[in-house]
This record gives C-alpha cells, structure tokens and sequence, in this order.
C-alpha cells in the first residue's frame, strides 16, 4: 500500500471532524452568547457577570483544548507529508496565530482586573476566535 493510499476510515473523518465544528461552536459561539448576556448579567447584580464567566469557562477551555487537539489530529490527516500549497501554508499560519492569540486573549481576560482591560482582551479573544474560525473555513475549501 503506498502513502497516497493510506487515509483514515470514513468513521473517524465524521468523528475528527464533529469533534472540531462542535468545539468551535462552543469556544466561539459561547463568546458571542456571553457578550450577549453580559448586559442582563450585570442587572442581576455585582457577582452575576463573574459567576457566569466561570460556568463558562467549564465549557471553554475544555473545548478550546479539543479544538487544538483535533486541530493538529485534522493537519495529520488532511495533509500528510507536507502536501500543500504556499498560499494553504500561510492561512494555516496565520490560522496558528489567531489561536495562540484568541487563546492568550482569553486567558488574560479572566485574570485581569479593570474593566477596560477585561474589555480588551475580551475583544481581542473574540475577534482572534472569529478569524481563525474563518481561516479554518478557508482551508478547508
């Protein structure tokens, strides 16, 4: 059997790949849906916002690890032996950055304390996330 033959079984493609779009649906979209109820959060009172960040942050991070994890399993399947296009290499590059940032980004925005610091890194996070969720989309074309 030689390399260009050996390809992983349909089942563990759909399983590669649910795993993948589940977990961004759940690092990026839990973003937008936290940003959505921050407002209402803070009606309920001084601690409600931070208690909902850390409900999230039990669904987050376990994601954003699975995210990575089948991010690497995905590059190993897809593109094994280095076959790819110049411009694939830059976008998967730049991809690899917005994650590292999106994850920095998230990291630091629960661990700082002013508002506009939280602010920031927030919107750093979220729009990181958002970019290298559109980098996934386009190489996966």
């Amino acid at each position: 059997m030689s390399g260009a033959e050996l390809t992983l079984t349909p089942g563990l493609d759909a399983l590669r790949l649910f795993l993948h779009v589940l977990a961004a649906a759940i690092w990026v979209g839990g973003q937008f849906v936290m940003l959505g109820l921050i407002g209402t959060a803070r009606e309920l009172g001084d601690e409600a916002p931070k208690k909902l960040a850390r409900a999230f942050a039990k669904l987050s991070w376990p994601a954003f690890a699975v995210l990575v994890l089948t991010g690497f399993w995905n590059l190993a399947a897809l593109h094994p032996h280095g076959r790819t296009t110049a411009g694939w290499n830059m976008v998967m590059g730049i991809k690899f950055l917005l994650v590292i940032l999106a994850g920095l980004g998230a990291w630091l925005h629960g661990r700082v304390t002013s508002k506009g610091s939280m602010a920031a890194w927030g919107s750093i996070a979220g729009t990181a996330s958002l970019l290298a969720l559109l980098a996934g989309v386009l190489l996966a074309g």
